[in-house]
């Protein structure tokens, strides 16, 4: 990956970082980590975290983990553990031999809850998960002490020990923190530490039944692996207190807690619960759907890992939560593409042309550019014969005063090839629709320009009718017809504003036979169609292309006109 984190401009994360190096608060060491649960796939506000924490140990010369904080084994499955390491490799980072989990430090965890019980800072409550609710009081009333709270040190000690043998069913116990029930701060009224869950963990198999909850577990595994920065999002912000309480009465090695705000993207969510959702009722095809915003679906739509990169850098580091347009992302590839990918010509709804006088049998090999950007990426040579294909929409029997494309009696040029002329239109006899144009060409245009200096009005795409592939093309638009899909005051569900267009297939498309050979994740610019993608569902001759974004940038018009 290339480095250009020193180009990067400061922020106040980093800020932080040079004061605590000037200091020496950390002898000097810049350590953090990017620590997920592996409870589903990530997403591309993961990615900002995983930029900003990996990106962080490469200005500053430190070091950066990969740890799952897997806590809760009911919801967590090896198949996520290994999409996400995929996905941070594919993103350009590598976390070298720092690989961690959560559950290696089990036993600390439970020893440190020892040490807690023993200062008579830990109980075990006997309330139900209904019960401490109702305990914890709400946000204007203090909460109400457990019945359990002041039992006896050597009780409390027995009881975790039975917790950690079995001996109690799911729910029936926890072991909680002893802070404030009158804290302002709802995290501090005696959280639950550990929780009884007879389940298997998909690293520990069934060694344990009872297991740490997230906040007690975070702190204590940040301090094991000594990260010096804990950087994480600002709905941890109110979590703070509590992070700093568990480290500071176990008296072990204290990372600095800093929080920045997390991605919004507008048109799409970004709750991996409710992606999960999404996936079970089937409203998309998996996980790596194109239409989802996680990185395996963005992957497979055709974004690359430096598009993403460049996006997140872009949209940069605040402390205040705000929505990023969609346009931004789709800026960000559009402009990576445009640089990178070749271009083909394909025509996604086809409509046959017959050029009456090119001779029956004759082909021709036209030279066509790669791509305008980039000369070093040469030419290529595409089949020109007597029947083609152009778009549907570029005809119009009846045109409007500004369509300047193919009608009858009018002449339009062929991209690298002839100028054509619209002599003759063949109707389906039932429909009345146009199946067939009779065309005729002027040899002297070959390459596409006039020697006479005559001008047309608009450049078609097309390919050979006899020598172009068929190919199934995947049309996708916004899986979400609001752009706050987050914000539900209105109290609707936000399912409700699917977009039932977010997905068109066309079949029976025709692109260019040099894409024979094309390979899954392969990306093309289809000349005035906009930029596609070879789907992982091309197989045996089969060619399905997944649409990543079109042509059209508005991000570009919207930065255009604030100047």
């Amino acid at each position: 990956m290339p480095d250009n984190s020193s180009q990067r401009p400061s922020d106040f994360i980093q800020e932080i970082i040079k004061e605590d190096l000037e200091t020496n608060k950390y002898e000097g060491r810049v350590h953090t980590r990017f620590p997920p649960e592996p409870n589903g796939y990530l997403h591309i506000g993961h990615a900002k975290s995983i930029c900003l924490n990996f990106g962080i140990a490469k200005k500053f010369n430190g070091l950066c983990n990969l740890r799952f904080d897997d806590t809760n084994p009911t919801k967590e499955e090896v198949e996520y553990v290994e999409s996400i390491k995929k996905d941070v490799r594919w993103l350009g980072f590598d976390w070298g031999d720092r690989l961690f989990y959560a559950s290696d430090y089990f036993e600390q965890l439970y020893q440190h809850a020892v040490q807690l019980i023993k200062m008579g800072k830990a109980y075990v409550c006997d309330l139900s998960a209904d019960e401490i609710r109702e305990y914890r009081g709400t946000l204007t009333e203090p909460g109400k002490e457990s019945p359990n709270r002041n039992r006896p040190v050597e009780e409390n000690l027995d009881l975790f020990e039975r917790m950690r043998r079995g001996d109690f069913p799911d729910g029936s116990r926890t072991l909680r923190a002893k802070i404030d029930m009158k804290s302002g701060n709802i995290n501090m009224r005696d959280p639950v530490m550990f929780r009884i869950l007879h389940a298997e963990h998909h690293r520990t198999g069934d060694k344990w039944c009872i297991y740490p909850m997230y906040d007690y577990a975070h702190c204590i595994s940040d301090s094991i692996e000594r990260i010096t920065h804990s950087v994480c999002t600002l709905e941890f912000e109110d979590h703070r207190p509590l992070y700093d309480w568990f480290l500071n009465e176990l008296n072990v090695f204290h990372p600095q807690q800093i929080e920045f705000a997390r991605l919004n993207l507008s048109h799409t969510i970004m709750s991996k619960r409710k992606l999960l959702q999404l996936v079970q009722e089937g409203h998309v095809k998996g996980w790596d759907d194109p239409r989802l915003p996680t990185i395996s679906g963005l992957r497979r739509r055709g974004y690359t890992p430096e598009s993403i990169r460049n996006f997140c850098e872009r949209i940069g580091i605040a402390k205040r939560d705000s929505m990023v347009d969609m346009a931004l992302l789709e800026y960000c590839i559009r402009e990576d593409l445009n640089k990178h990918a070749p271009r083909v010509m394909a025509v996604l709804r086809p409509l046959r042309v017959v050029i009456d006088n090119y001779h029956e049998g004759q082909v021709e090999e036209l030279e066509a550019i790669n791509n305008p950007e980039d000369a070093g990426m040469g030419t290529r040579k595409v089949p020109f014969s007597r029947v083609l294909y152009i778009e549907r929409e570029d005809f119009r029997e009846d045109p409007p005063k500004q369509f300047f494309r193919l009608a009858p009696g009018r002449e339009v040029r062929l991209r690298y090839a002839y100028y054509i002329t619209c002599v003759g239109v063949i109707k389906d006899e039932k429909t009345g629709e146009v199946i067939e144009l009779r065309c005729t060409y002027d040899p002297a245009t070959r390459g596409g320009d006039s020697p006479d200096g005559r001008k047309v009005k608009a450049t078609l795409h097309w390919v050979s009718a006899s020598h172009s592939l068929e190919a199934e093309v995947r049309m996708y638009d916004h899986l979400f017809t609001k752009a706050d899909t987050e914000d539900e005051k209105d109290g609707g569900d936000f399912k409700a504003y699917l977009n039932q267009n977010s997905l068109e297939t066309l079949n029976s498309c025709r692109v260019e036979p040099g894409l024979t050979n094309a390979k899954p994740g392969t990306r093309y610019q289809f000349e005035r169609q906009g930029y596609f993608s070879v789907d992982p569902d091309s197989s045996n001759g089969k060619l399905v292309f997944n649409r990543t974004v079109t042509l059209k940038d508005t991000w570009a018009k919207i930065e255009k006109a604030k100047k």
